[in-house]
Protein backbone atom coordinates (compact mmCIF):
# COMPACT_ATOMS: atom_id res chain seq x y z
CA UNK A 1 0.00 0.00 0.00
CA UNK A 2 1.22 3.52 -0.80
CA UNK A 3 2.05 6.15 1.78
CA UNK A 4 -0.87 7.55 3.77
CA UNK A 5 -0.41 11.07 2.39
CA UNK A 6 1.56 12.61 -0.46
CA UNK A 7 1.49 16.04 -2.08
CA UNK A 8 2.04 15.26 -5.75
CA UNK A 9 2.23 18.86 -6.91
CA UNK A 10 1.96 22.38 -5.51
CA UNK A 11 2.18 25.57 -7.55
CA UNK A 12 1.29 29.23 -7.20
CA UNK A 13 -1.15 30.49 -9.84
CA UNK A 14 -3.06 33.66 -10.67
CA UNK A 15 -6.06 32.17 -8.83
CA UNK A 16 -4.05 31.14 -5.76
CA UNK A 17 -2.04 28.14 -4.61
CA UNK A 18 -3.18 24.91 -6.22
CA UNK A 19 -2.19 21.45 -5.03
CA UNK A 20 -2.79 17.85 -6.00
CA UNK A 21 -2.75 15.43 -3.07
CA UNK A 22 -3.00 11.69 -2.74
CA UNK A 23 -4.08 10.11 0.53
CA UNK A 24 -5.37 6.84 1.86
CA UNK A 25 -9.09 6.97 2.65
CA UNK A 26 -9.38 4.73 5.77
CA UNK A 27 -13.05 3.85 5.20
CA UNK A 28 -12.17 2.34 1.80
CA UNK A 29 -8.47 1.55 2.28
CA UNK A 30 -7.89 3.05 -1.16
CA UNK A 31 -6.02 5.95 -2.72
CA UNK A 32 -7.99 9.20 -3.06
CA UNK A 33 -6.82 12.13 -5.18
CA UNK A 34 -7.86 15.64 -4.15
CA UNK A 35 -7.39 19.14 -5.54
CA UNK A 36 -7.21 22.23 -3.33
CA UNK A 37 -7.18 25.86 -4.41
CA UNK A 38 -5.88 27.81 -1.44
CA UNK A 39 -7.74 26.33 1.53
CA UNK A 40 -10.74 25.31 -0.56
CA UNK A 41 -11.30 21.72 -1.72
CA UNK A 42 -12.25 21.75 -5.41
CA UNK A 43 -12.67 18.08 -6.23
CA UNK A 44 -12.04 14.55 -5.07
CA UNK A 45 -11.77 11.19 -6.78
CA UNK A 46 -14.15 9.90 -4.11
CA UNK A 47 -17.09 11.54 -5.88
CA UNK A 48 -16.75 11.26 -9.68
CA UNK A 49 -20.30 10.08 -10.47
CA UNK A 50 -21.83 13.41 -11.47
CA UNK A 51 -18.72 14.47 -13.41
CA UNK A 52 -19.07 11.30 -15.48
CA UNK A 53 -22.83 11.81 -15.87
CA UNK A 54 -22.17 15.34 -17.11
CA UNK A 55 -20.62 13.84 -20.24
CA UNK A 56 -23.12 11.01 -20.61
CA UNK A 57 -26.21 13.15 -20.11
CA UNK A 58 -24.83 15.94 -22.27
CA UNK A 59 -23.86 13.77 -25.22
CA UNK A 60 -27.01 11.71 -24.85
CA UNK A 61 -29.22 14.79 -25.28
CA UNK A 62 -27.85 15.88 -28.66
CA UNK A 63 -30.77 16.00 -31.08
CA UNK A 64 -31.02 12.89 -33.26
CA UNK A 65 -30.93 14.86 -36.52
CA UNK A 66 -27.85 16.78 -35.32
CA UNK A 67 -26.10 13.54 -34.34
CA UNK A 68 -26.89 12.04 -37.74
CA UNK A 69 -25.44 15.06 -39.55
CA UNK A 70 -22.36 14.85 -37.33
CA UNK A 71 -21.90 11.16 -38.13
CA UNK A 72 -22.06 11.94 -41.83
CA UNK A 73 -19.42 14.63 -41.32
CA UNK A 74 -17.05 12.45 -39.30
CA UNK A 75 -18.30 12.70 -35.72
CA UNK A 76 -19.08 14.99 -32.80
CA UNK A 77 -16.97 18.01 -31.90
CA UNK A 78 -17.01 18.59 -28.15
CA UNK A 79 -15.60 21.11 -25.67
CA UNK A 80 -15.20 20.47 -21.95
CA UNK A 81 -14.71 23.53 -19.76
CA UNK A 82 -12.56 22.62 -16.75
CA UNK A 83 -10.14 19.69 -16.81
CA UNK A 84 -9.87 18.88 -13.11
CA UNK A 85 -9.27 15.21 -12.42
CA UNK A 86 -10.35 14.37 -15.96
CA UNK A 87 -13.51 12.35 -15.35
CA UNK A 88 -15.76 14.32 -17.71
CA UNK A 89 -13.21 14.33 -20.51
CA UNK A 90 -12.50 10.61 -20.16
CA UNK A 91 -16.24 9.82 -20.16
CA UNK A 92 -16.72 11.94 -23.30
CA UNK A 93 -14.03 9.97 -25.13
CA UNK A 94 -15.81 6.73 -24.25
CA UNK A 95 -18.54 7.81 -26.70
CA UNK A 96 -17.37 6.46 -30.09
CA UNK A 97 -19.22 9.28 -31.87
CA UNK A 98 -16.76 11.90 -30.55
CA UNK A 99 -14.35 13.07 -33.25
CA UNK A 100 -12.62 15.88 -31.38
CA UNK A 101 -12.39 16.97 -27.76
CA UNK A 102 -10.98 20.35 -26.71
CA UNK A 103 -10.54 20.69 -22.95
CA UNK A 104 -10.29 24.30 -21.80
CA UNK A 105 -8.36 24.74 -18.55
CA UNK A 106 -7.18 28.04 -17.06
CA UNK A 107 -4.40 26.60 -14.91
CA UNK A 108 -1.25 25.17 -16.51
CA UNK A 109 -0.44 22.92 -13.52
CA UNK A 110 -3.70 21.01 -14.01
CA UNK A 111 -2.86 20.32 -17.64
CA UNK A 112 0.61 19.23 -16.54
CA UNK A 113 -0.84 16.62 -14.14
CA UNK A 114 -2.50 14.90 -17.08
CA UNK A 115 0.46 15.21 -19.40
CA UNK A 116 2.58 13.54 -16.69
CA UNK A 117 -0.17 10.96 -16.05
CA UNK A 118 -0.28 11.57 -12.29
CA UNK A 119 -3.96 10.54 -12.13
CA UNK A 120 -4.58 6.80 -12.59
CA UNK A 121 -8.23 7.18 -13.61
CA UNK A 122 -7.31 9.53 -16.47
CA UNK A 123 -4.26 7.75 -17.88
CA UNK A 124 -4.39 7.95 -21.67
CA UNK A 125 -6.47 11.13 -21.84
CA UNK A 126 -3.59 13.34 -22.96
CA UNK A 127 -2.32 10.76 -25.45
CA UNK A 128 -5.70 10.23 -27.17
CA UNK A 129 -5.38 11.75 -30.67
CA UNK A 130 -8.87 13.27 -30.34
CA UNK A 131 -7.85 15.32 -27.27
CA UNK A 132 -6.45 18.84 -27.30
CA UNK A 133 -5.77 20.85 -24.15
CA UNK A 134 -6.45 24.58 -24.42
CA UNK A 135 -4.93 26.69 -21.67
CA UNK A 136 -7.23 29.66 -21.30
CA UNK A 137 -10.15 31.28 -19.53
CA UNK A 138 -13.30 29.47 -20.70
CA UNK A 139 -15.53 32.41 -19.78
CA UNK A 140 -13.37 34.96 -21.58
CA UNK A 141 -13.28 32.76 -24.69
CA UNK A 142 -17.09 32.55 -24.73
CA UNK A 143 -17.46 36.29 -24.18
CA UNK A 144 -14.92 37.04 -26.91
CA UNK A 145 -17.03 35.15 -29.45
CA UNK A 146 -14.01 33.83 -31.35
CA UNK A 147 -14.24 30.21 -30.27
CA UNK A 148 -12.05 27.92 -28.22
CA UNK A 149 -8.70 28.23 -29.91
CA UNK A 150 -7.11 27.30 -33.19
CA UNK A 151 -8.12 23.84 -34.32
CA UNK A 152 -11.50 23.87 -32.58
CA UNK A 153 -14.49 24.09 -34.95
CA UNK A 154 -16.50 27.31 -34.87
CA UNK A 155 -19.68 25.34 -34.18
CA UNK A 156 -19.79 22.50 -31.67
CA UNK A 157 -22.11 19.62 -30.92
CA UNK A 158 -21.69 19.81 -27.14
CA UNK A 159 -20.14 22.06 -24.51
CA UNK A 160 -19.90 20.59 -21.01
CA UNK A 161 -18.85 22.84 -18.14
CA UNK A 162 -17.51 21.99 -14.67
CA UNK A 163 -15.56 24.91 -13.25
CA UNK A 164 -17.59 26.76 -10.61
CA UNK A 165 -19.32 25.26 -7.58
CA UNK A 166 -22.75 26.43 -8.79
CA UNK A 167 -24.14 29.14 -11.09
CA UNK A 168 -24.32 31.46 -8.06
CA UNK A 169 -21.18 30.29 -6.19
CA UNK A 170 -18.33 31.02 -8.58
CA UNK A 171 -14.59 30.67 -8.14
CA UNK A 172 -13.94 34.20 -9.43
CA UNK A 173 -16.29 37.19 -9.84
CA UNK A 174 -15.40 37.42 -13.54
CA UNK A 175 -17.25 34.14 -14.12
CA UNK A 176 -20.61 35.42 -12.85
CA UNK A 177 -21.84 37.19 -16.04
CA UNK A 178 -21.70 33.93 -17.96
CA UNK A 179 -24.61 32.55 -15.94
CA UNK A 180 -26.93 35.40 -16.93
CA UNK A 181 -29.09 35.64 -20.04
CA UNK A 182 -26.48 37.40 -22.18
CA UNK A 183 -23.68 35.02 -21.20
CA UNK A 184 -25.77 31.96 -22.00
CA UNK A 185 -26.75 33.43 -25.36
CA UNK A 186 -23.06 33.85 -26.10
CA UNK A 187 -22.50 30.16 -25.39
CA UNK A 188 -25.43 29.11 -27.56
CA UNK A 189 -23.85 30.93 -30.51
CA UNK A 190 -21.06 28.31 -30.41
CA UNK A 191 -23.48 25.37 -30.84
CA UNK A 192 -24.98 23.67 -33.86
CA UNK A 193 -28.80 23.69 -33.84
CA UNK A 194 -29.67 20.65 -31.74
CA UNK A 195 -26.35 20.87 -29.90
CA UNK A 196 -26.11 20.73 -26.12
CA UNK A 197 -24.83 22.82 -23.24
CA UNK A 198 -24.46 20.78 -20.02
CA UNK A 199 -23.40 22.11 -16.62
CA UNK A 200 -22.34 20.47 -13.35
CA UNK A 201 -23.47 22.05 -10.07
CA UNK A 202 -22.84 21.15 -6.45
CA UNK A 203 -26.30 22.32 -5.35
CA UNK A 204 -29.82 20.99 -6.01
CA UNK A 205 -31.48 22.35 -9.17
CA UNK A 206 -31.99 26.11 -9.14
CA UNK A 207 -35.35 27.02 -10.69
CA UNK A 208 -34.25 30.57 -11.50
CA UNK A 209 -31.22 29.37 -13.44
CA UNK A 210 -33.29 26.66 -15.13
CA UNK A 211 -35.73 29.35 -16.29
CA UNK A 212 -32.83 31.32 -17.79
CA UNK A 213 -31.69 28.22 -19.66
CA UNK A 214 -35.18 27.63 -21.04
CA UNK A 215 -35.44 31.24 -22.18
CA UNK A 216 -32.08 31.07 -23.90
CA UNK A 217 -32.20 27.57 -25.37
CA UNK A 218 -35.85 26.61 -25.52
CA UNK A 219 -35.38 23.16 -24.01
CA UNK A 220 -33.63 22.55 -20.69
CA UNK A 221 -33.89 20.24 -17.73
CA UNK A 222 -32.02 19.55 -14.51
CA UNK A 223 -31.00 16.07 -13.38
CA UNK A 224 -30.32 15.28 -9.74
CA UNK A 225 -27.46 12.76 -9.67
CA UNK A 226 -27.22 10.77 -6.40
CA UNK A 227 -24.09 8.91 -5.31
CA UNK A 228 -22.90 6.96 -2.30
CA UNK A 229 -20.88 9.06 0.13
CA UNK A 230 -18.42 6.87 2.07
CA UNK A 231 -17.53 9.79 4.35
CA UNK A 232 -21.08 10.09 5.70
CA UNK A 233 -22.23 6.54 5.10
CA UNK A 234 -25.24 7.95 3.25
CA UNK A 235 -26.14 9.39 -0.14
CA UNK A 236 -25.20 12.79 -1.54
CA UNK A 237 -26.09 14.40 -4.85
CA UNK A 238 -25.01 16.91 -7.48
CA UNK A 239 -27.00 18.43 -10.33
CA UNK A 240 -26.47 18.34 -14.08
CA UNK A 241 -28.28 20.91 -16.22
CA UNK A 242 -28.81 20.00 -19.88
CA UNK A 243 -29.99 22.58 -22.45
CA UNK A 244 -30.54 21.89 -26.16
CA UNK A 245 -30.01 24.65 -28.72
Amino acid sequence: MSRRFEELDWQDTAMGEISLRRRIEPTLRADVFEVKLGEEFLMSSLFPVAEIELARLGLGAIAASTAEEAAAGGGLDVVVGGLGLGYTAVAALEDPRVRSLAVVEALAPVISWHERELLPDAVGLAADPRTRFVQGDFFALVAGGEGFGQGTPALLHAVMLDIDHTPSHVLHPSHAPFYGAQGLQGLRAHLHPGGVFALWSDDPPDEHFLALLREGFGTAEAHLVPFANPLTGGTSSNSVYVAVA
